[in-house]
This record gives structure tokens, sequence and C-alpha cells, in this order.
């Protein structure tokens, strides 16, 4: 890029700020040090009045007052024309002076919190109304004459600027306004993304409504359109992120890393967790606490899930959160050993101690939040990541997978079907306690990479046979460690579940089951071949319940 080399001095400053952290040290230090004019807007100049600070307004400078609740105060050429006049062009400067517009060298603005608007509730007037208009305009105004113009968005700049400022004789250079251009445009390309997607989300109750309706609380008054019309992404898709650290390599030692956190990620996301003990996290940890994490937040009673390599080698419900540490544990003792353990409650120093009990090596354990005795017990093991989300909120939003040269982007997936809803199609009838192991091992299974088959028992999953290229292989690799655990524990082999993440596709799933002493299936359902897969469960004495849901994970 050709960027012009020469300093500009600052002489005149446009200050518009929502966020007013140290704007009035920073506004004195211009005029005082500077002898900078400044010109400002409605609630900013009150401010900078009110603490003793020369400043013009810009109605002044417009000859024209703010208008409609304020909505229009800055859109005027005397503003614009200020920002985007270039000084070596002699028709610009003569037109300047033709129209009595006279050059601006700084713009300080950051915007209305739309965002935060958006994620508290507020109705969509008022997000509407904090969707700034003036503030990115003057941004993009600024930024595009970077070669003249300096344009501060964050207050996290203001003593850099000034210590530069003083270097250079009250002059920024030309790289430092090239970076600051850079920094706008990050701004306002991230601040339009976000008020896109609340548009979406808004209009996305079009795909349940009928014609006639409209969407709720004035965001978007379309009918609904027909499927084939209205999509819930829009036709551009952009990612706006923060980086968070770069990591120590990717998921092997000769691939580069680091870790992003989206601008749209709630206060309680996994990527915004708070890290108490440990060393740093690496790529292939943030991979394993993800499926860890998505997993646990599936159960509202105590849970722990133990995960290895992205799948959970152990995962059980209990009253407490010892009780359902300890059972997950004894799923499979020797695939914990290394894993990642996710939990739903805070963790208690009981639960600490027994991990230490049971030597039990862990990588990471994420939960929301940690008694004081726990996390002084955690920290004496030095390497252990103690991370903490301060809330186990609901599965909810999108996720974003790469793939050569493009994204796909679609819904997180989660069991949002009833129980209710489900369909025993087979003469025998789960028992009480049956069905409520199926509601469990359905939950677990769809964290499971397919093909997926979990055999379970008294709230544990007991057998993992995960992502074999048929289904009968992982079928038999599950109900192999369920027996290996049953031996171990000393449990039941006649009284299993079993769950599948996908539809059975022949009845040979059906015969292996039965052998294997699985009583009670779960699964979608919609193979053209159900109706030998049911027939073959009556044969057996197996009862089945059908979801109508299918829950792959690749």
């Amino acid at each position: 890029m050709q960027v012009r080399t020469s300093n500009r001095r600052i002489k005149r400053v446009l200050i518009s700020v929502t966020d007013k952290t140290n704007v009035v040290a920073f506004a004195r230090t211009l005029v005082d040090e500077f002898g900078v004019q400044l010109i400002s807007t409605g609630g900013s100049a009150h401010t900078l009045r009110e603490a003793g600070i020369p400043v013009r307004d810009v109605s002044d400078v417009t000859g024209f007052p703010e208008i409609m609740d304020g909505r229009v105060k800055t859109l005027h050429p005397r503003i614009h024309g200020a920002l985007l006049a270039v000084d070596t062009n002699d028709a610009h400067m003569q037109q300047a002076q033709e129209h009595n517009i006279e050059l601006i060298d700084m713009v300080v603005v950051n915007l209305y919190a739309f965002e935060t608007y958006a994620n508290s509730g507020a109705s969509a007037d008022d997000c509407i109304n904090h969707i700034d208009i003036g503030g990115p305009s003057m941004i993009r105004s600024a930024a595009k004459n970077f070669a003249r113009v300096a344009v501060v968005t964050k207050p996290s700049s203001y003593d850099a600027l000034l210590e530069e400022m003083r270097v250079h004789s009250g002059a920024l250079t030309a790289q430092t306004r090239e970076k600051l251009a850079r920094d706008a445009f990050e701004l306002t390309s991230s601040y339009d993304t976000h008020i896109a997607q609340w548009f979406s989300d808004q209009c996305a109750c079009h795909e349940t409504q009928s014609d006639s309706e409209t969407c709720e609380g004035g965001a978007c008054s379309i009918a609904s359109h027909a499927a084939d019309e209205y999509s819930l992404y829009p036709s551009r898709f952009e990612v706006h992120a923060n980086k968070i650290s770069d990591l120590r390599y990717g998921e092997n030692p000769h691939q580069s890393a680091a870790v992003f956190c989206l601008d749209q990620a709630s206060k309680h996301a996994l990527v915004r967790a708070v890290q108490h003990n440990g060393k740093p996290l690496s790529y292939n940890n943030w991979l394993d606490m993800d499926a860890c994490y998505s997993c646990v937040r599936e159960f509202k009673r105590p849970c722990v899930v133990i995960v290895k390599h992205q799948n959970p080698c152990g995962c059980a419900e209990a009253d407490n959160i010892t009780d359902a540490y300890d059972a997950a544990y004894s799923c499979d003792p020797k695939s914990a050993y290394g894993g990642i353990i996710a939990v739903n409650r805070r963790v208690e120093a009981e639960m600490v101690q027994h991990m230490f009990n049971n030597h039990h090596f862990v990588e990471v354990i994420v939960a929301p939040s940690y008694s004081a005795e726990a996390l002084e017990l955690l920290k004496t093991k030095q390497n252990l990541r103690v991370m903490e989300t301060g809330q186990c909120e609901k599965i909810f939003g999108q996720e974003i997978r790469s793939i050569d040269g493009g994204l796909l982007v679609q819904d997180l997936d989660a069991v949002r079907e009833h129980p209710g809803t489900f369909t025993v199609v087979t003469k025998k009838t789960p028992t009480v306690e049956q069905l409520d192991d199926l509601i469990f091992a359905w939950r677990v299974v769809k964290s499971v990479k397919s093909n997926a088959i979990l055999v379970a028992y008294g709230k544990c999953a007991l057998g993992l046979g995960p992502g074999q290229p048929n289904r009968v292989d992982s079928a038999q690799l599950a109900c192999s460690r369920a027996h290996e655990a049953c031996a171990r524990l000393s449990l039941p082999v006649d009284n299993l579940v079993a769950a599948s993440d996908a539809f059975l596709p022949f009845a040979d799933n059906i015969e292996l089951f039965a052998e294997q002493g699985i009583k009670a299936i779960i699964q979608p359902g919609g193979s053209i071949r159900d109706e030998e897969c049911i027939q073959a469960c009556n044969q057996h004495g197996i009862a089945m319940v059908l979801t109508g849901t299918r829950h792959f994970r690749h």
C-alpha cells in the first residue's frame, strides 16, 4: 500500500463517544498540551464542558441543529467534507473554502452498544434505536482518508497516541494513522455483522409462521416467506473473532494454531472460561473440552462426562456430583486416564478427593464453578488445567467448520425432542427403569462419533462404539466394552439398553444385540427395513423405541 510518510499535526478533533472511559483526561491533554480545538456532540460535549474543557458543538459547525431525537446531527457536508477532503487536491481545498468547511484532523468515536441491548432481551424498537448511524459514518469517512485523518475507536489507545504526539510535535505518523484505520474498519465490520445477525434471529420465526402472521416486536413486518424463498442464513456469512492466544501447535507439532473468541460468544461460552491453574491449553485440549462440555450440558440432573479424543469414555447421572463422577469413572477407567472431565454443577472437594483416590490423571476439568476447598486441592496438581465457565448454559447457536476454501455452518445439535413424542413400535414395552436408561443413552450417543452405538445401564454409559465404518462393528465394540464394565462392576448383563445415533439399517444389528443381553433399544427409525428390525425385536423379546430424529456427529 502506498501511504504518505509525512506526519500530520493534529489541530481539530471531533469527539463523539458512548464509552467515555478516560475521554476527559484525553481531551484535556489535547487542549492543554497541543492547543487542539475540540468539536463534540450531545452527551460527549456535556461531559467535556462539565470538566471545564472548551468545546464547540457540532450544530455550531454545521449551522444545523440536532434533529429527530439526535438521529441526525453529524450527517452533514461540513462534517464529512471536513473528514474526506484531500488536502493535496486543489479542487477539494477550493470547495472546502467555498462552503466554509474547516478540516478535521482526528475523530474520536465509539458506537452505541447495540450488542449489549440485543443480548439483554430489549424490545425490537429499543434495539433498532441503538443502531448507530452517525458514528460508523464518521469512522468510515475518517478511515478512508487515513492519509490525513486519524480515527480513534478504542479508549485504550489514548495514552499511546498522546505519547506519540509528544514525540512528533503534536502529530501522528502515517503508519499510526494506517493502523488506526484498520482497527476502525474491523470495528464497523463487526458492528454491522452483529446487527445483521440480530435481524436474522428476528426473522427466523418466519419458518414456523403462517403466511398471514408477522414477526412479533416490530423487528420485521414482512409476511412469512415460503421455504424456497427464505433462508435462515444470510447470503453472506462473515466471521468476526478476537484472538485469545497462540497455541504451542495444532493437532500435531508441525501445525501452527491459535484460539479465537467469536464476537457473539456468550459470557458463559467455553471459549471465555477462566483458567485457574495448569499449563496453557493445547489445540487438542480445546477440541476435547468442547466435546465434553457439549455432552454434559444435555443433562439437568448432576452429571459428569469424561472424554478422550472427542468421544465420551465415561458419562453418568446421579443425585450428586461425586456419585456421578464415581459412576462415570467406573465406566472405563483405562480410557479415562489422561482424559478431560466436564461437570454441570459446582465441583466440591469431595469429588476432587475421589479423583485423587483413583489416581485419576486428568488433562483438563471444566465446570460452572468450584468450591474454595475444591479449587485449593486441584491447584496442588501443577499441570492440571482448571476451567470455570460461570454457568452451564443450554446448547444453542451455530457451529462453523472449515472445508477446503470455505465454511460449513449449521445449528448446534441438541436433544430437543421430548420423550412424549417417542414411539414404542414393538410388542414389548420398556420398563420405567429401561426407559430412563434409554433417554439417558439417547442424550449421550449424540456426542459419540458416527456410526455411534452406546450401551447403558443405571444411567451409566458402560459401552461405547464410535466411528466404525459399519454399525454392526460399532455395536460389537459397544457391547464388548459394556460386558467388560459389567464384569468389573458386578452388574447384570441381561438388562442392558442400547442407543443408535441413526437408524439401524439391517436386522443383523438386532441379532447381535440379542446375543449380548440388550433388552431395549432407542433409535431414530426411518430405514426401509424398519419392519424387519421390529420383527427381529419381537422375536427376541426386545423393546424398541423410535425417536424420529437423527443425531449424526461427524
